[in-house]
């Protein structure tokens, strides 16, 4: 992990080192989650720029405020076990892609699975389809930036929610034509 800080308090009295080891033990945790989070958001963003790269596409770059979002929404899926997608990408303000497994699904995996709906998409045709709407958004030309969240429920499942900016899948006339080119090896 990036940095340890560790807080040692001196009591008197016969508990004297349960603060010092609590303090240690609190922050020893929260810094590895703050680091396991930012190590899986930098996973999930670097397949996203390995596949844009091969659509000729320009790299994302990592949102704290995206990602800080994310991980709200993630929380609250976890919470109510319900994957469904978010109000603000409703409206338009950001696009959204939503993952779920019974395990802790590590980043590549999850841009893995997304990405692998290239093989439904038809590039002489195209436009959007609810079996390819992972994998535009994850290429969408005009998007520029990336939030990544992530989240466990009490049963273990693993919820992952990813915010563009700004939004792709945009079924106007032209926009996949411009958004979504065809892969180059």
């Amino acid at each position: 992990f990036e940095s340890l800080i560790v807080y040692y308090s001196e009591n008197k009295g016969n508990n004297r080192h349960l603060p010092s080891v609590f303090s240690w033990h609190l922050v020893l945790c929260v810094s590895l989650s703050l680091s396991a989070s930012k190590q899986f958001s930098e996973e999930v963003l670097r397949s996203h720029n390995e596949y844009r790269r091969k659509h000729q596409t320009p790299p994302l770059k990592l949102s704290s405020k995206l990602s800080s979002d994310a991980t709200r929404y993630a929380e609250s899926l976890a919470s109510t076990r319900i994957l469904k997608h978010s109000v603000e990408s409703s409206k338009g303000s950001c696009g959204e892609n939503l993952a779920w497994a019974s395990y802790d699904q590590p980043g590549k995996d999850v841009a893995d699975r997304w990405y692998d709906e290239v093989k439904q998409y038809n590039f002489n045709r195209p436009g959007f389809s609810s079996g390819t709407g992972h994998f535009t958004a994850m290429v969408w030309k005009g998007s520029k930036k990336l939030g990544v969240g992530k989240a466990s429920a009490p049963d273990g499942s693993s919820f992952v929610v990813a915010r563009y900016f700004p939004a792709g899948n945009i079924t106007n006339q032209g926009h996949f034509d411009n958004n979504v080119l065809p892969p180059k090896d």
